[in-house]
């Protein structure tokens, strides 16, 4: 039998959908509206305002899930960049995805985004929200493999900086900027272990750290205020020190969406906070580990750097992202569900 729409009105979304570490990323590829703007930031608030329903159309239920990742592909005004992209989420917009970083650097080859692919690797120049990200694609006869990006400047905004939690009382968290900013807390303060224990748990205490992080702590960056928020809460294992064993951690973020992955912008943002705490030194790798799924990145601060008044690092993150299929996505108009819905 011949694979074939079935009966359908409007058009058709067409997406490939890939993973990193187990964290999803469905790239749409055929079917979105053109985003208008003149920058990529300006373009991520334009699809926020204004195309926001495809979001819920792909991202949601009964085509994805609560946890759910997404990638739309934009022009850039940046001449050097080969693509340039929108990460979509259940709450909304990131301004920068590790995971996805690295499946699009695959995806950017094998789809013939770079004219001229070269061995042993080929960069592909990413534009997203937070800034030009490049990636380094492990290209032999033909194929693709690993990939690692170097982030944009990455910078600890605070440390030992107390909050109060609802449930917790008073904890003290860090807080730290890898293309998008996260709160940092060691799982022990909840009497919890980030590989152990039920994912639940972990995602009720990071999301009560988020909540109060937003309400009692001003961020800025000195770039954009496009990109002064929190994304999320990181809980580790504590281990930060410099060892060559993995250290775990599992990322809550937007609307309590749980990370399968290592989380590449919590990554940068954490070899970021070690290095600033002089607990690790340039080119030491470190290897992060998911809490969720085991899967592993490793990160690494290759240089010193500013960002505004910041001192800052360039991070440099690896791992590796497969394909799981492709799909074609559409609506009927008798469909009382088809704009997507949620499960809380």
């Amino acid at each position: 039998m011949e694979l074939q729409l079935p009966p359908h009105e409007g058009g058709d979304l067409s997406v490939v959908d890939m993973h990193t570490g187990g964290e999803p990323l469905r790239i749409i590829i055929s079917g979105y509206p053109e985003v208008k703007g003149d920058t990529v930031l300006s373009k991520r608030r334009y699809a926020r305002e204004h195309l926001d329903h495809l979001r819920r159309v792909l991202m949601f239920e009964p085509r994805g899930h609560y946890d759910m990742y997404g990638a739309v592909l934009v022009d850039s005004e940046l001449p050097e960049a080969h693509l340039a992209v929108l990460f979509l989420h259940n709450e909304g917009y990131s301004t920068m995805c590790g995971h996805a970083v690295i499946a699009l650097g695959r995806f950017a080859v094998d789809y013939k985004l770079v004219k001229q692919p070269q061995s042993p690797e080929t960069q592909v120049n990413i534009h997203c929200p937070c800034g030009l990200v490049k990636a380094f694609v492990e290209y032999s006869d033909g194929k693709t493999g690993g990939v690692r990006f170097l982030s944009v400047p990455a910078f600890a905004f605070a440390t030992d900086v107390a909050v109060m939690v609802e449930g917790f009382g008073e904890v003290m968290v860090d807080i730290s900027y890898g293309g998008a900013f996260y709160a940092f807390i060691n799982a022990q303060r909840f009497g919890l272990d980030v590989t152990k224990s039920r994912t639940r748990d972990l995602v009720d205490a990071a999301a009560a750290v988020t909540k109060a992080v937003k309400s009692q702590v001003k961020l800025h960056h000195p770039t954009s205020d496009d990109l002064a928020f929190l994304y999320g809460t990181i809980v580790t294992d504590g281990k930060d020190d410099h060892s060559v064993e993995p250290t775990a951690n599992i990322c809550v973020f937007a609307e309590a969406q749980v990370d399968r992955s290592p989380t590449g912008s919590g990554v940068t943002a954490r070899v970021a906070l070690q290095y600033h705490k002089g607990l690790i030194q340039l080119n030491q790798i470190r290897t992060f580990q998911s809490g969720a799924t085991g899967s592993q990145f490793t990160g690494k601060a290759v240089r010193e750097t500013m960002c505004g008044d910041f001192k800052a690092v360039v991070v440099e993150v690896s791992g590796r992202a497969f394909y799981t299929g492709v799909s074609r996505f559409v609506q009927e108009s008798e469909d009382e569900l088809k704009h997507g819905f949620l499960l809380k």
